[in-house]
């Protein structure tokens, strides 16, 4: 086993990025703060932190956690008006995060899409920091920071805070375990938990190679005969509350099947 801390072998930008919000509801829920250290091939790093008025109330158990107020955030710009430039910073990026799989990369894409932009994520590879570290350890960011840099989280839950701890704990992993491999494809690979086909993991591949809903009444079931036997189901997915990228993924599925059966 090695214990040098290890420096990123990339191929282009990775983005390490953190999420304040009002709550816990992806698709309800919306951005107070986001700060994100961008990360290049060279070794450079661009860091920055902007809180955004969210344009809804922030709850008071919401402030609780990263002591963000009204206050704080109702002159600062909506993610609307930062949305076209924040697009261009991830533009071509892979993305990094502290189980940013399940909730902020969703976040974020629902956000750029009530701004009628796509976050493409074809192409991109996902490390999630926190499916690693449970895979390895089973804890916390704080007991990540302290278990893997020796060093205490001070201000935990403050977006720069955590994305800065988040960025250190990943360098520490691959200087630590020797199963890591120092390339972000191998990372993203690594990072995911169960074989998902969208973010949320609503839809999986099961031992066959053949998606199927992980969810609700159908749990189990392929995702074509699903379709093709209850079609009111994809309506009540399409019209819910689920994220964009859980809707795009069944939306490619139900095109690629239609395809299929059309040339039979």
């Amino acid at each position: 086993m090695h214990s040098e801390v290890m420096e990123l072998n990339l191929k282009r930008p990775l983005i390490f990025f953190d999420l304040e919000t009002t709550g816990t509801n992806i698709i309800n829920d919306r951005i107070v703060e986001l700060s994100y250290i961008k990360v290049y091939p060279d070794g450079k790093e661009e860091k920055k932190s902007r809180r955004i008025n969210p344009g809804i109330p922030i709850p008071a158990a919401a402030t609780a956690v990263h002591h963000i107020t009204n206050d704080d955030v109702k002159n600062e710009p909506t993610f609307r008006q930062i949305a076209k430039s924040l697009h261009e910073i991830f533009e071509g990026c892979d993305i990094a995060g502290f189980n940013s799989n399940k909730f902020d990369v969703p976040l974020l894409m629902e956000e750029f899409g009530r701004c009628g932009i796509n976050f493409d994520i074809a192409g991109r590879h996902f490390i999630d920091v926190q499916n690693i570290f449970h895979k390895m350890e089973q804890r916390t960011l704080v007991a990540a920071y302290r278990f893997y840099c020796g060093k205490e989280l001070e201000g935990a839950h403050s977006a720069l805070a955590d994305t800065e701890a988040t960025y250190e704990v990943l360098k520490e992993q691959i200087g630590k375990y020797d199963e890591l491999e120092n390339d972000v494809e191998s990372l993203a690979k690594f990072s995911t938990i169960g074989r998902n086909l969208d973010l949320a993991a609503r839809i999986v591949l099961d031992d066959q190679d053949r998606p199927v809903f992980n969810f609700g009444k159908h749990k189990g079931k392929t995702v074509k005969e699903v379709l093709k036997r209850d079609p009111g189901f994809f309506d009540w997915i399409m019209q819910g509350e689920f994220p964009k990228n859980t809707k795009d993924v069944l939306m490619n599925l139900k095109a690629k099947y239609t395809i299929q059966s059309s040339k039979l």
